[in-house]
């Protein structure tokens, strides 16, 4: 798989027991949460458009969890903030 963004994976499992693979393109803290930018980490063609989500992660019992972000608001703020810095790291290299 290239490593066009990076090379963070991690694998979740969701309510009903299927895994699922992701590539964590960034992660940012924001007013003292932190968010996930990822895409599912599967082998694509570089010029194909990945559909990024943005997700909140937080402990439950002690373990992180990752949530859909429901307020639009943060979710805008939080998504311009991680394509900055995305943005940002593309120049240096």
């Amino acid at each position: 798989m290239a490593d066009a963004y990076g090379s963070d994976y991690m694998t979740i499992v969701d309510e009903d027991g299927t895994e699922f693979e992701l590539e964590v393109l960034s992660s940012l803290e924001y007013n003292g949460i932190n968010y996930l930018a990822v895409v599912p980490a599967v082998d694509v063609d570089e010029d194909a458009d990945l559909e990024v989500s943005i997700l909140r992660s937080v402990e439950e019992d002690g373990e992180p969890i990752l949530c859909a972000i429901e307020d639009e608001k943060e979710l805008e703020t939080v998504y311009n903030l991680i394509m900055e810095q995305l943005y940002e790291e593309d120049e240096e290299e």
